[in-house]
């Protein structure tokens, strides 16, 4: 069995266990706070990161597994890597510091990372950028709930 096998998922579950705490640290101040109307329920939230970690590690593992030897491969797991701490970050950002604004940008910035992925990735595995499409709509999605979130609360 190839070491990537095991240090994928164990590098997936630890961003999404990581950012787990932070936000579930922030629920109490969550509670308090005005949301959008068409905010989703937090187990939806949750399904819906669970699914994108999921993904995403496949598609790490698609792409660690075709891309060994392509000059590229630095970059891109120096931007899976980023992305990895970018997710976690947005949840300090939002649920431990309370600042919106700055969760805004960075989920912005973060949504830019997963672009960044799918142009890469795509040349060498349609299927394993593909993977990542989901993952970079939703960040879409919460960039603006995050920005609608921070304008509620000005």
């Amino acid at each position: 069995m190839k070491l990537n096998y095991i240090v994928i998922p164990l590098i997936t579950f630890l961003t999404a266990f990581s950012g787990s705490l932070l936000t579930s640290s922030g629920m109490k101040w969550y509670k308090t706070i005005k949301l959008s109307s068409w905010t989703p329920a937090g187990s939806v939230i949750g399904a819906v990161w669970t699914i994108l970690f999921i993904l995403a590690a496949i598609c790490a593992l698609i792409f660690w597994n075709k891309f060994l030897h392509d000059g590229r491969w630095q970059l891109i797991v120096a931007i899976f890597i980023l992305n990895a701490i970018l997710n976690v970050f947005w949840s300090w950002l939002f649920f431990s510091q309370h600042w919106l604004g700055a969760a805004t940008f960075e989920s912005a910035v973060l949504g830019l990372s997963v672009l960044a992925l799918v142009i890469l990735i795509w040349p060498g595995s349609a299927l394993a950028a593909s993977l990542l499409i989901p993952y970079a709509a939703w960040v879409g999605f919460a960039t603006f709930l995050t920005y609608t979130v921070w304008t509620l609360n000005k």
